[in-house]
């Protein structure tokens, strides 16, 4: 289900920036394209991730892969639409653009699909549902890898698409599909994680509610339906130990990422030069990378080193090939890549994991929800301010990141020997208390 998921999404990656040229647009244009996606999912993620904590998390996840499809035809729509010229701009800050009809209907898509996006949090609740502390690393790791797979096929399969007759017609036409294929998947083969017991006793409002699952608990045992679950708004989950720092982090790692996601693409179609498969097979090779650690590396390294110590080195790595990335050169570029998805690889599904197991298993859904608010707060202003640094400052702009993810592992350390050292203490009074 992931990966159909991510190759659906991953397909019009290396084209978007090509599309929002050809229709008028230009790198400001792409950065705040790109960050319609990530300001409604902002929105949309924190309500869909406590709908799921109700309803279930099957029922969301059809609901927003539906609102993918729709969001689709609608990017479909916009090439049957004549390129009418609604405005143009040509300032310092915004550089050279029109905003066409087409351009319109394109953000139009991105909305709808960014509001219905945040089944990535749902997803994640799922996969903590169905997680033990023994195997949550290694599910987390093979969720990454199903999503790199994605990543790899996507890009790929969008270059050699595009480069037929039709152009991008044909990789958003197979988009389309794949979510199409997505929803048929969800409905028909996946199982809900976290069914209730359903109490059918008596005809008052609430049993006829519960009956429905209008009202979806978390429920381990049968009986366990507690009278006054715990609530979910953004105070309460923040009131959870750990979970501040983890947010912040999230909303840093997103930052970072963010700034790569929108100087890449306008650094290798004006700067470099690229094509839509050269680009394709630069990102197919970082999504390749990144399959071999989320699966058998991380499968092997995660019953002997701790979430923390990889998100420890993912994060060094991911700020040397940040820095690296800020030199011109085709070979360091591609080096850069690799440590970003050894470092990326490393990092990111521990770190899903350390949240995962972090707080009221009974508001996971809203504690993914509102950690998929940060990344997308954090997307959002990232996406519009790589597309305004990379005007000015070129490559420079992936210096920040750098610098970003040296942020991360100081903080991530000092919580590391804050932990390490009340264990100790800990310890220390037992063996006295024992003595």
């Amino acid at each position: 289900m992931n990966f159909i998921g991510v190759l659906g999404y991953s397909i019009v990656i290396p084209i978007l920036i090509f599309i929002v040229a050809d229709m008028g647009g230009n790198g400001f244009i792409y950065g705040i394209l790109g960050a319609m996606y990530p300001f409604f999912q902002f929105i949309g993620a924190p309500i869909l991730g406590s709908l799921s904590d109700r309803i279930g998390r099957k029922k969301v996840l059809v609901i927003s892969q539906a609102g993918t499809f729709v969001a689709w035809m609608l990017f479909l729509l916009a090439f049957a639409l004549p390129k009418t010229e609604l405005w143009s701009q040509n300032t310092e800050l915004t550089g050279s653009y029109i905003m066409t009809l087409p351009l319109i209907i394109i953000f139009v898509a991105r909305i709808f699909d960014g509001f219905t996006g945040g089944n990535i949090s749902v997803a994640n609740a799922y996969l903590s549902d169905i997680s033990t502390d023994e195997d949550r690393n290694k599910n987390f790791g093979k969720m990454g890898a199903s999503t790199s797979l994605g990543f790899v096929l996507g890009p790929a399969v969008a270059g050699l698409l595009a480069s037929t007759a039709l152009g991008e017609l044909v990789p958003l036409g197979l988009a389309a599909l794949i979510s199409l294929i997505a929803i048929f998947v969800i409905s028909t083969k996946l199982r809900e994680s976290n069914p209730c017991v359903v109490d059918t006793g008596g005809l008052n409002t609430r049993s006829f509610r519960r009956f429905f699952q209008v009202e979806h608990r978390d429920c381990y045992q049968e009986g366990d339906i507690e009278a006054n679950p715990p609530k979910k708004g953004w105070g309460r989950v923040l009131k959870e130990p750990g979970i501040p720092l983890l947010y912040a982090v999230y909303f840093l790692t997103f930052l970072a990422f963010s700034l790569f996601y929108a100087g890449l693409p306008i650094y290798a179609s004006t700067l470099l030069e690229w094509t839509a498969i050269d680009l394709g097979i630069f990102l197919a090779y970082s999504s390749l990378i990144m399959i071999l650690v989320q699966g058998p590396l991380l499968s092997r390294l995660s019953d002997k080193i701790s979430n923390q110590s990889l998100i420890l080195v993912g994060s060094l790595l991911l700020s040397l090939s940040f820095f690296l990335l800020s030199m011109d050169s085709l070979i360091i570029l591609y080096i850069a890549n690799t440590l970003l998805s050894i470092g990326n690889g490393l990092m990111w599904p521990s770190f899903l994991s350390l949240l995962a197991r972090t707080g009221n298993p009974q508001i996971q859904g809203a504690i993914q929800g509102y950690g998929n608010s940060m990344g997308s707060m954090a997307s959002m202003f990232g996406l519009v301010l790589g597309g305004l640094l990379f005007e000015t400052m070129e490559t420079t702009v992936f210096a920040i990141g750098s610098g970003i993810f040296l942020v991360i592992t100081l903080l991530m350390g000092v919580n590391f020997l804050r932990g390490n050292r009340k264990t100790a203490v800990n310890t220390t009074g037992e063996t006295v208390a024992a003595g």
